[in-house]
């Protein structure tokens, strides 16, 4: 077993938003993304690989395949390998979500 707390990983910069990893075991990999406010991921995909994730703390936009959904704490998003994935933090809070990449077994 292997405990972590999200709080460790909850980094914040200035300069852009931060990935923190917690967990990678090659099929999966376990991360917080953190966001001042304005910050952005950058529109992509995961190909062969879905993702989770949930927001620990504040709110803002995910951007899925171009259309913007509000999200909150404790929301839990599912996205596939297909989707395009952007996230916005357009509140004036930080936020924090954590995340779970899981490649497709072959």
């Amino acid at each position: 077993m292997d405990k972590q707390s999200i709080k460790t990983y909850q980094e914040f910069s200035e300069k852009k938003f931060t990935k923190r990893v917690i967990f990678n075991n090659g099929s999966s990999t376990a991360f917080v993304l953190n966001f001042l406010p304005g910050q952005k991921l950058p529109v992509h995909k995961h190909p062969g690989a879905d993702v989770y994730l949930l927001v620990v703390s504040g709110n803002g936009t995910i951007i899925i395949d171009g259309k913007e959904n509000e999200v909150t704490e404790q929301d839990v998003i599912h996205t596939s390998d297909d989707e395009e994935l952007s996230v916005i933090n357009t509140s004036s809070e930080p936020v924090s979500m954590y995340v779970v990449l899981t490649k497709h077994s072959k």
